[in-house]
Order: structure tokens, then C-alpha cells, then sequence
């Protein structure tokens, strides 16, 4: 629920911009061929040209070129058909160079938008540029020992940034811009965007002015922030704060600003630094990047059915509810579970009910990402066809829909070996539910005295000493037929 605004935060407009760091998914780091691997132990993938050795020389990895080139064409940024890498010096121990490599006078895409939807409409959001570069090391402070420790697994790692043009006013603008960007991305394979792992992070720039100035305010920047909800809570907690200085008489100081989201309060970091700050000069070790037609065409060719054109298809072709729809192929993994589930027989509704519901419920309950779904559409197919031939109940056909997220199972082999399969047998149900009669009078005679409900605990009753594998429909109509 959004915060109440007071009248004095009423008087002024809160002004964003993003940029948005992007992993990108490829097997080897930007500039050589160390793994990109997550997890190694520390300083196993690394080599002299990501640690920064004097002579090494940095070769640019195609594949990056590629997923920006890709990101860039899906939003409707323009090509640098000839653009150079940059060397942006600053000095930190996690910085193997004391630069990174990075693009400021020629990135690879520019001018640029996406368009976005909240409650309050539909409106563009510009892109100013999008620019590769390489990721620093990570620093890990051994508190005990009292020193810092570098692992350099991460140096080198390729990102690319997505720079947005201050066209946003709100935290749900903000982030209705990161979650189109991270659906394009993932559409395209160009990297996870899990925002919780860090292949996906954002810096806030924000300002606040006057309504009615159409001049920028003094803007900070907020760094790292990986979760929706941070965000959320940064966009205010900042804007509040040049609100409650401007309101005083006082200045906004432009300035880098760490958010602490379990205080709910910014703190400065550094003061903010401009483009001069970093001494960019053009990096003298790597060539030109000259990109043609035919290499724009390939990257074209492979763009797949993005969200949008996916959602108009499944309106002709399947029978769901475009809420389905909409939950559906907000997630690319989803989506392909659903189609080849689909593709192998079983009946668009009743894969869209094991998607919406127990499928959300677990990865809800498991703070999982629905890329991370592990089961595959054929053994969902497998449950589904074993729920409508009866097989198994619809209690038993979750408790093997929980071990077939976890483990990808074979329901129809979990079946067998735990004996989960219905008794359809009349004779053996019958048996049983007249043992069930003669243990409970009392119910008995309340159902006979008109009391519905009844039923419902002797149902409850025969499916207990079954130990489940029965089917409630035909224990209620026999127990019905018995009474």
C-alpha cells in the first residue's frame, strides 16, 4: 500500500532516471576466457588479463557484442556502427587495473525507449544509452582476522548498462521500467536478471522540483539497489529528504548515497562524480568495434516472440483467462512450460491451473524465481494425464506435484514405487466404508436426521483408513447409497 503524501510533498515532482546492470549470460568473461561460472572458490577464475597483469591484452568476447546488440534492437535504441571501449580510472582494491573498461564517448546503442504500464496509464520511457563494460572483483572482510580479502572470480565478469532518460516520476514507474526490461532481457537469453543473485541491479538517480519548473533539481544517486521492494522504499525515503532540506532552506548536495533498507534511511557515500572525475580516455589496447548490416541481420533473424506478441497469441489460440495469460508470460520459462506441455496433449486450462496454482504457491513459499522451475513440461503432462484418467486423486496428485518441483520425478514412476494409485475397486471401498459406518453411530445419525455435513466426515473418515488412494466423489456417493 502506498504511503500517504503530505500537502508540502504535494507541491513538488519527484524525477528518475535508472541504470540498470545487467550480467550477461555468457560461458566466458568479456575481455579473455576465464569462466563466468558462479560459486568457484575464490581466484580460480581468473588469468593475468582479469587480474590486471602489466602486458596482458584484453580481447573483446563476441558474445557480448551480440546480447547488446540484441537488447539494444529490442529497445528500439540505435546502433553504434562504429564504436570504441574507454578506460574509467578510479582506484578501489576490488578494481584489478585501478580502470575498468567500459564505454563512454561511443557505446553500443543509444536513443532508445520502452513503453511502460501502471495503474495510472500507459507512457514511454526513454533509453539514453546502453554501453558494455566489465564487472569489478568482490571484496569479503574477515572481521576476525581484521583484514579484507579480494576474490577476483567476478573481475571481468561482462555486463552491459542501460542507462534511462529522466522520464520517470515514481516507484511504480521505476519499477514497471525494470520489469520490462527484465522480461526483454530474459526473452532474449541475454542474462537471468535475478535482482536477488545480482545479475540484475539498479542505481536511482533522483531529483525533486517544483511543479511547474521544468529545471532539474540537484540529483543523488542511490547505488546497488536488488530488490523491487528496496527501490520502492529508496524513491521515497529520498525524495522525502530534499523535500524536508528545500522546505528548510537549505541545498541538496549532489552526491552518491548508500540505502539502508532495514533502517529505511540513505546515507552518503562519496560525493557525486561527473564523467571528468574518471579521467575517460580511449582504451589503446582494444580495436574499434565496426559493426555492419549482415551481423545486424543475424541478430535480428534470432529475436524471439517477445511478450506482447506472445500474449496476443494466446488469446486465438487457447482458452485461459488473460489474467492467465498475463501471469503466464510475464515469465519466458513459464511460458515454454506451458506451450510444450500443451504440445504434448494435455489441455491448456488444466496446465494454466497447475501453473497459477501450486507452481506460484511453491516458489512463493521457497522465495524462488520462476526461472529456477526445474520440473519438465513432460512430466507435468505425465500428472496431468494421471489426475484425468483417475489414476490418482487430486490430494495425491499434489503431494507428487511437491516432489516433482523439488526433483523433477517421474509422477507416473513415484506412483508405482509409493503405491499412490486410486482404488477404484467397488468392492474393496465398499468393504471399507461399511467399516466406517459401524465405527461412527453418532455421524451416522446425524446425517440421518438431515445434518449434510456429516458425510463430509465420514468421507474424511474412509479416505484416512485408505490412506488417501481413493476417490472422494465415489466414497461420497457410496457412503450416500449405504446410509
Amino acid at each position: 500500500m502506498a504511503e500517504a503524501v503530505s500537502e508540502k510533498e504535494k507541491r513538488y515532482e519527484t524525477v528518475i532516471g535508472l541504470e540498470v546492470h545487467v550480467e550477461l549470460a555468457t560461458k566466458t568473461k568479456i575481455f579473455c576466457g576465464c569462466s563466468t561460472a558462479f560459486g568457484g572458490a575464490p581466484n580460480t577464475h581468473t588469468c593475468p588479463v582479469c587480474t590486471g597483469m602489466p602486458g596482458a591484452i584484453p580481447v573483446l568476447n563476441r558474445k557480448v557484442l551480440e546480447h547488446a546488440a540484441a537488447v539494444g534492437l529490442a529497445t528500439n535504441c540505435h546502433i553504434t556502427r562504429y564504436c570504441k571501449f574507454d578506460r574509467k580510472n578510479y582506484f578501489y582494491p576490488d578494481n584489478p587495473q585501478n580502470y575498468q573498461i567500459s564505454q563512454l564517448y561511443l557505446p553500443v546503442c543509444r536513443d532508445g525507449r520502452v513503453e511502460i504500464e501502471t495503474e495510472a496509464g500507459k507512457k514511454f520511457v526513454g533509453i539514453h544509452e546502453i554501453h558494455m563494460e566489465e564487472d569489478a572483483g568482490k571484496l569479503i572482510h574477515d572481521e576476525r582476522g581484521g583484514c579484507s580479502l579480494v576474490d577476483f572470480n567476478r573481475s571481468g565478469v561482462p555486463l552491459i548498462e542501460i542507462v534511462s532518460e529522466p522520464d520517470m516520476r515514481n516507484a511504480d514507474e521505476a519499477i514497471a521500467f525494470l520489469e520490462k526490461l527484465r522480461v526483454i532481457i530474459q526473452y532474449l537469453g541475454a542474462s537471468d536478471c535475478k535482482l536477488q543473485e545480482g545479475s540484475m541491479r539498479a542505481d536511482v538517480n533522483l531529483s525533486v522540483r517544483k511543479r511547474g519548473v521544468k529545471e532539474l533539481g540537484a540529483r543523488t544517486e542511490m547505488k546497488n539497489l536488488n530488490s523491487f521492494r528496496a527501490i520502492a522504499r529508496a524513491v521515497a525515503g529520498e525524495a522525502k529528504r530534499q523535500i524536508d532540506l528545500l522546505e528548510s532552506g537549505e541545498k541538496v548536495v549532489q552526491e552518491t548515497r548508500r540505502w539502508a533498507d532495514v533502517k529505511g534511511e540513505s546515507y552518503a557515500m562519496r560525493s557525486k562524480e561527473d564523467a571528468m572525475d574518471y579521467r575517460y580516455f580511449p582504451d589503446p589496447d582494444l580495436v574499434p568495434v565496426v559493426i555492419d548490416e549482415a551481423f545486424l541481420m543475424k541478430i535480428r533473424e534470432r529475436q524471439p516472440e517477445f511478450r506482447e506478441e506472445k500474449m496476443a497469441r494466446y488469446r486465438k489460440e487457447f482458452a485461459i483467462p488473460d489474467y492467465d495469460i498475463e501471469i503466464i508470460t510475464k515469465s519466458k520459462r513459464m511460458a515454454d512450460i506451458f506451450e510444450a506441455t500443451v504440445a504434448l496433449g494435455s489441455q491448456p486450462k488444466k496446465v494454466s491451473n497447475w501453473l497459477m496454482g501450486e507452481t506460484l504457491r511453491l516458489l512463493k513459499e521457497k522465495g524462488m524465481d520462476a526461472e529456477d522451475i526445474r520440473f519438465t513440461p513432460e512430466n507435468l503432462a505425465k500428472l496431468i494425464g494421471l489426475a484425468d484418467a483417475k489414476a490418482v486423486n487430486s490430494s495425491v496428485a499434489k503431494e507428487i506435484f511437491e516432489a516433482m518441483f523439488e526433483e523433477n520425478i517421474d509422477p507416473e514412476r513415484y506412483v508405482e514405487e509409493k503405491g499412490l494409485k486410486t482404488v477404484n475397486d467397488r468392492g474393496i471401498l465398499k468393504k471399507t466404508v461399511e467399516e466406517v459406518i459401524a465405527a461412527n453411530p453418532r455421524s451416522v445419525e446425524d446425517y440421518r436426521r438431515g445434518k449434510e455435513r456429516a458425510v463430509g466426515f465420514l468421507v474424511g473418515q474412509t479416505m484416512k483408513a485408505m490412506k488417501g488412494k481413493a476417490d472422494p466423489g465415489m466414497v461420497s456417493r457410496l457412503l450416500k447409497e449405504l446410509l
